[in-house]
């Protein structure tokens, strides 16, 4: 089936395989933790492995965001994967979300044009200096990252000093906590350090626009079930036997509403492409704001020859 559908021009991979066991236990987390077994982180070892194989055989440019239930950076499989596909010629971008509670080392080894991460801060679970140390030697690395924190009440004075810390060039980005609503007050306080907020406060009613997932953007979970995103729980196919390529289509969103960044950054409407371009995967607006000023992104550029800028819709 693989031979008789011809490639994407540019896919966009979220891939969550079935780890999830992580070293925090932050209690406004909306995911269920679970202490894996070593079967269990044997069985997502090879899932990873077997999906890391996949975009290594490919043929047409990827781009890959891995959102584990757990933390993956403290595992050394997930470093190693996004050391080698940060080095393969097609792959664009290749991004993780994490807590940063992982040494910061294996960067040395990645090629940091294609290599970025999305990483959050959690007050209560790490001391303040240690998380920003880690952020500092990231900066130091030249490794692109964002840095971000969800907006509960109780957080607002760290997420100042951070933002005040933090080198200008990093990006600070604002949950809105989930269940929680806010009011104008509250929502100027953290505009004030990431003028995207609005974005995240209110849930997007998204039934019926248009949506890059299940064209351009896909969802892949650890048995290579492809699904348009990871709210939409209809199957596309699978990525190891090539199914899902023929139901890939432009397509209308089916749920009432869209709340989580990873998915409403692909409706067409919100313009969220334009916003932060060659930055989708990593939450990286193509011009940042530090301490009150706007400048030019200045992560790594890419790779000689490369563009990263969207094509036919994709980051």
């Amino acid at each position: 089936m693989d031979g008789t559908v011809p490639p994407a021009e540019h896919l966009t991979i979220l891939y969550r395989g079935p780890l999830a066991s992580c070293d925090y236990d932050c209690p406004y987390c909306p995911f269920a933790k679970r202490r894996d077994t070593p079967e269990q982180l044997r069985a997502d070892r090879a899932a990873l492995e077997r999906f890391t194989a996949w975009v290594r055989a490919q043929d047409h440019p990827v781009s890959v965001l891995f959102t584990p239930w757990g933390e993956g950076l403290v595992r050394s499989w997930y470093r190693r994967a996004l050391v080698e596909l940060s080095h393969l010629p097609h792959v664009e971008r290749v991004a993780i979300q994490t807590n940063l509670s992982h040494r910061t080392g294996w960067t040395a080894d990645a090629d940091l044009s294609t290599l970025a991460l999305w990483t959050t801060f959690h007050p209560g679970q790490v001391p303040y200096e240690r998380f920003l140390g880690k952020c500092r030697e990231l900066a130091a690395r030249g490794v692109r990252f964002s840095v971000g924190v969800v907006g509960q009440p109780e957080h607002l004075d760290a997420a100042r000093r951070l933002r005040a810390d933090l080198p200008e060039h990093v990006y600070l980005w604002v949950n809105a906590a989930e269940g929680r609503t806010y009011t104008d007050a509250e929502a100027a306080d953290w505009t004030d350090l990431d003028p995207l907020f609005a974005h995240s406060r209110e849930p997007h009613a998204s039934r019926g626009l248009p949506c890059r997932t299940g064209d351009t953007v896909v969802s892949v979970d650890g048995e290579g079930t492809v699904r348009r995103c990871h709210f939409v729980p209809a199957v596309l196919g699978n990525l190891y036997d090539g199914s899902f390529r023929t139901r890939l289509k432009p397509r209308p969103c089916p749920l009432d509403v869209c709340d989580c960044h990873i998915g409403y950054v692909h409706l067409e409407p919100l313009g969220l492409y334009d916003t932060f371009r060659e930055g989708i995967l990593e939450r990286i607006p193509h011009l940042s704001r530090a301490s009150g000023n706007a400048g030019p992104d200045k992560a790594q550029p890419p790779r000689e020859g490369r563009s990263l800028l969207p094509r036919s819709g994709c980051p």
